[in-house]
């Protein structure tokens, strides 16, 4: 593997973070979301499933069914564990403050970084691991001024999607012969389920939902299937360490989108998040400037 191929996959990995942080901006938009979290959970998984199915026809053709009878342990694994992020996600922020959630979610590159050594033996580059402290540090700065109280299960279960998000980022790199890409069609119909279960196996509690909602969330579920595309394409050619270290952009991102008035939002973001934006920004852009330089391959 050359340096070129890395660095291809950390744009890649980049613009997933990207495109996932203006999810932020559909919630935002929704009417009563607090209300509607299973619905949203369920149109979200469905569209993320078919939106998936659709990109492997296009690339594959008719035989693109084929995948789902090479599906393996990894395969049912990683789904589960991207199902628990999704759902997880949205669970912690309506149980505890922004804030908590936030914090949660930076444990990521250190839960990808000691699952990945483990399981995979995955070695961490000394840029890597100063990335992640500095982007650790910016996220502990954003939140410096912020509530940490609410709901101690609130940031359990934050933790518990950071560990999911980790962990499938682990999954992806376990068996390189494996579909990737079958592993997120099945988190996104495991989403789905679960959520239509919660329900209670009726879909009487989708009529309620205001039909905004439903058009927000299938969006959502396209800029979520989106970024993960991207992100599995690059999954490639990164530890998962520095795969879960460039999803934080879409914390930066998410900021800028709901501040700038161009979405109509207009939240005005605090002099400490702004601060800790651009720390975690520059620990990112620092890992993508080594990236250029000499890299020693990350597959086998």
């Amino acid at each position: 593997m050359n340096s070129n191929s890395h660095f291809n996959a950390f744009l890649l990995v980049f613009l997933a973070g990207l495109f996932w942080s203006f999810g932020v901006v559909t919630v935002r938009y929704m009417v009563d979301a607090h209300d509607f979290v299973f619905q949203y959970l369920f149109y979200r998984g469905i569209s993320i499933a078919i939106i998936l199915l659709i990109y492997l026809f296009i690339k594959e053709g008719l035989v693109f069914y084929k995948n789902f009878f090479r599906i393996g342990i990894s395969s049912i694994l990683g789904g589960i564990f991207l199902a628990t992020a999704f759902t997880g996600f949205i669970f912690s922020i309506t149980m505890t403050t922004a804030a908590v959630t936030l914090f949660m979610l930076a444990a990521m590159p250190f839960i990808a970084a000691i699952a990945g050594y483990f399981i995979l033996g995955e070695s961490l580059q000394r840029t890597t691991l100063f990335s992640m402290v500095v982007a650790f540090v910016g996220v502990c700065i954003m939140i410096f001024n912020d509530s940490i109280s609410g709901s101690a299960l609130g940031a359990i279960i934050g933790f518990i999607s950071a560990t999911g998000f980790a962990l499938y980022s682990v999954t992806i790199r376990w068996k390189p012969e494996t579909p990737k890409f079958t592993t997120v069609v099945l988190a996104g119909l495991f989403c789905a389920l679960f959520s239509f279960c919660i329900l209670g196996f009726s879909f009487q509690p989708f009529t309620s939902m205001p039909s905004i909602n439903s058009y927000l969330s299938l969006l959502h579920g396209l800029i979520v299937a989106t970024g993960l595309i991207l992100y599995t394409l690059g999954a490639k050619y990164l530890p998962s360490a520095e795969l879960t270290l460039l999803s934080l952009m879409e914390v930066v991102g998410g900021i800028i989108w709901v501040w700038i008035p161009i979405f109509g939002i207009n939240e005005v973001p605090s002099f400490t998040v702004v601060v800790g934006g651009v720390i975690i920004t520059a620990a990112v852009l620092f890992h993508g400037y080594s990236t250029k330089k000499k890299r020693e391959p990350v597959l086998p």
